[in-house]
């Protein structure tokens, strides 16, 4: 694993002796316990999440808030002091480079924070159009980041700090509050799990010790460390996009019904806004949907979608067998003509086809 990048929990899984995989080139755990157990776990109770593979690049000085307002699609200038708000990165053409949360402190003040697999190429793309009145600083090395997920989330993190949690909102955070002895950098009410909970930003040096108090203080009610496969098992029945299968170079945030925060009418115009506008109006020939598997089998990326008379309108972009529904679900890039909720289509799932429907991607409303 020395080839890979490391989080600052690597010594704990080598200690506790966690398999790691190579994930967007960091050596990440799949699993802990069990990807159902630990999906269960955070949709019940609450579960753990190491995320310090995520990128953290601050954007500082009297130019911040313009210099990315041009860079991503949605509004920087509705922000408050404290607040959190989803992007995305475009090209020209509006294919997407990356989905992004941008973190406001003050008007000359904000943390951007890529996708592991992306965060590099974020960096160098920031670089590029880098303005005099604003500077960029990549602080992912110095910076851990623990995800605390489920219903019991605000319960358990509430016992090991005098912070109030429950006044912090939505997409909001604050910073320097405490964890057991620790300080945080800061501390969201953000995840990727369709769940409540919270992000905990604090010193690399420092996550080991707050992993391990936090996932003692959730021993009592069931909480349980998990790992990437839970993650994205979370992720999918709750809707949410992952970078490179439902939003890509080649699937636009309009394609990926990413729309809501691609405010094309903002006064500050920015990269790809033209052809984004351009398809918001005209329309696109695919969109990312929903879809329901009514038959046995489990749907995967990549697997062929076709019409009723078998002829093929696309692909799965993400597909599983939902621990909460105990049914085949996924999400796939189709032709346009075909998207409208309640549709009949099928899946080829190893050489037969399987009747499925789209559906809303919010599979748990």
């Amino acid at each position: 694993m020395t080839e890979l990048k490391q989080t600052p929990l690597f010594d704990y899984y080598q200690k506790n002796q966690v398999k790691l995989v190579d994930f967007g080139g960091w050596a990440m755990p799949i699993q802990f316990t069990g990807i159902i157990k630990e999906h269960e776990a955070v949709r019940e109770r609450l579960g753990l999440f190491d995320c310090s593979h995520m990128g953290e690049i601050e954007v500082s000085g009297s130019g911040a808030e313009a210099y990315l307002n041009h860079l991503v699609t949605n509004n920087v200038s509705k922000m408050t002091d404290g607040s959190v708000q989803y992007n995305i990165i475009c090209q020209e053409n509006g294919g997407a480079i990356d989905d992004v949360m941008i973190y406001r402190f003050n008007q000359e003040k904000f943390v951007v924070v890529p996708n592991a697999s992306n965060a590099d190429r974020v960096w160098t793309w920031m670089g590029s159009y880098l303005t005099e009145d604003a500077q960029i600083e990549n602080k992912t090395a110095a910076i851990g980041l623990i995800a605390v997920q489920g219903p019991l989330a605000e319960s358990v993190l509430q016992s090991l700090t005098d912070q109030p949690l429950s006044e912090i909102g939505r997409h909001r955070f604050i910073e320097d509050a405490r964890i057991a002895d620790y300080r945080l950098s800061f501390i969201s009410r953000t995840g990727y799990t369709g769940e409540d909970g919270f992000e905990l930003y604090l010193p690399a040096e420092d996550t080991t010790a707050v992993w391990e108090e936090i996932l003692k203080a959730s021993e009592a009610v069931g909480g349980l460390a998990c790992g990437l496969g839970a993650r994205d098992t979370l992720r999918l029945e709750a809707g949410l996009p992952l970078y490179g299968q439902e939003l890509s170079e080649d699937i636009s945030p309009i394609m990926a019904g990413g729309g809501f925060a691609v405010k094309t009418k903002k006064a500050a115009a920015f990269i790809g806004q033209s052809a984004l506008r351009q398809q918001r109006e005209e329309g696109t020939t695919h969109k990312v949907v929903g879809f329901e598997v009514l038959e046995r089998g489990i749907p995967r990326h990549g697997y062929t979608v076709l019409n009723q008379d078998g002829h093929p309108i696309g692909e799965v972009t993400s597909g599983t067998q939902s621990p909460t529904l105990k049914k085949g679900i996924g999400m796939a890039l189709i032709q346009s003509d075909h998207s409208e909720i309640g549709t009949d289509i099928l899946i080829e799932i190893r050489n037969k086809t399987v009747a499925a429907k789209v559906t809303s991607k919010t599979f748990l409303n």
